[in-house]
């Protein structure tokens, strides 16, 4: 089951200010960089090889609160506009439609159908569970540009139903899963598969830039990574189960310590859609006990805002390099007198029995990452 731990809010993309010469109209170039996408060079020559056409798109994508990353994407002919949560701990892709009247469709824009010429039903049903929020929906295919990258017959959940309040108040219209096809309800085939299928991409990868204290400039690129994004080296390991992208974990230490807890060890889940860092539930008690926080009576792990800088260094040994988490990267610094713990804790074990941590937003905010579907492993590098 997918774990979604967010708080869903709004924010507005900010966007610099740069001079540029008086045009009459705007360049495809400038067009797109508006709505968050932006182009790699290409060069021209290309259009005469038309079959050996491959490409790479770095989109912008906001920052809500540093809890949910979502950026634009659109469906159908003419395009219908969606915000999509980009997540990597799941595999379908699904939008709010007009087939759906609960109170969270209601709150958000819709896909019709009748209003795109390149749409097909499918006439399969399906129901997506996650850790916060569910829904029911249809299967269909479309055409889904994402980034500037136009996949054709992508196949796209409609939702029917959304029961509850968990997507009232999100920022986004749906979610674009980025796992692998293996757990993908319906047997839908995700985004990024179509994308290597139908050779839209100059290399089988995409990668994660998400910016920090709800600031903008959060990047998602497709077919290639930014060097400007990331310091030193990409430190590389190996995908231990082809569902999410689940990782394995040799050593946990505190202040350099080792815990022993990974000594037989441990996996992770590296997942964009959890905005946490989790622990496994055995070991959040020792992990509270060393920073010294204290549960508050809403449940939540807290300490005193004056004492983060004398905090300990959480550090996980990745295929025996070890990639640190300051206490700036697990505190939640809201500016009261005491402030959240921003690790929680997990009961599910991996499907091979060990324990699981999952790699949120807390810990990709440290570190660039990059997930490669070619050698099927995960590169992470010190986030610029």
């Amino acid at each position: 089951m997918k774990c979604l731990i967010a708080v869903f809010a709004c924010v507005v993309l900010a966007e610099g200010i740069v001079r540029v010469p008086m045009h009459k109209h705007k360049s495809m170039r400038e067009a797109l960089r508006e709505k968050g996408i932006e182009l790699h060079y290409q060069d021209p020559a290309l259009k005469y090889q038309p079959d050996e056409f491959s490409t790479s798109a770095n989109m912008y994508i906001n920052n809500y609160a540093d809890t949910t990353y979502y950026g634009a994407i659109s469906i159908g002919t003419p395009p219908q506009s969606f915000q999509v949560l980009f997540d990597t701990g799941s595999a379908n892709l699904w939008v709010d439609s007009v087939y759906c009247t609960t109170e969270a469709c209601n709150a958000h824009t819709k896909f019709n159908p009748q209003q795109s010429s390149t749409y097909s039903a499918k006439g399969q049903t399906f129901y997506l569970p996650y850790g916060a929020g569910s829904l029911y929906g249809t299967f269909g295919y479309d055409t889904v540009n994402v980034g500037g990258i136009v996949i054709n017959n992508q196949e796209i959940g409609l939702s029917t139903n959304e029961p509850g309040q968990n997507f009232v108040y999100a920022k986004f219209d749906g979610i674009l899963g980025l796992s692998y096809p293996s757990i993908s309800a319906g047997g839908e085939t995700p985004v990024m598969d179509n994308m290597i299928s139908q050779n839209l991409l100059g290399a089988d990868i995409f990668a994660f830039y998400l910016s920090r204290g709800g600031q903008q400039g959060s990047v998602l690129s497709f077919g290639g990574y930014d060097t400007s994004l990331y310091q030193g080296q990409i430190y590389w390991t190996p995908v231990t189960s082809e569902t999410y992208w689940q990782i394995g974990v040799q050593g946990f230490q505190i202040n350099g310590e080792e815990t022993g807890w990974c000594s037989q060890g441990c996996q992770s889940v590296v997942d964009t859609g959890t905005s946490t860092l989790t622990a496994p539930s055995q070991y959040i008690g020792y992990i509270m006990q060393a920073i010294g926080a204290q549960q508050n009576q809403y449940g939540m792990y807290t300490v005193d805002c004056s004492q983060v800088n004398n905090l300990p260094t959480l550090s996980f040994v990745i295929s025996g390099v070890a990639l640190a988490l300051p206490p700036s990267a697990y505190i939640n610094q809201n500016g009261d007198q005491y402030c959240t713990v921003n690790i929680a804790p997990t009961y599910l074990p991996s499907r091979n029995g060990q324990p699981l941590w999952i790699f949120g937003d807390v810990f990709l905010r440290e570190y660039y990452s990059i997930y490669d579907r070619t050698y099927n492993r995960v590169g992470f590098a010190s986030a610029a």
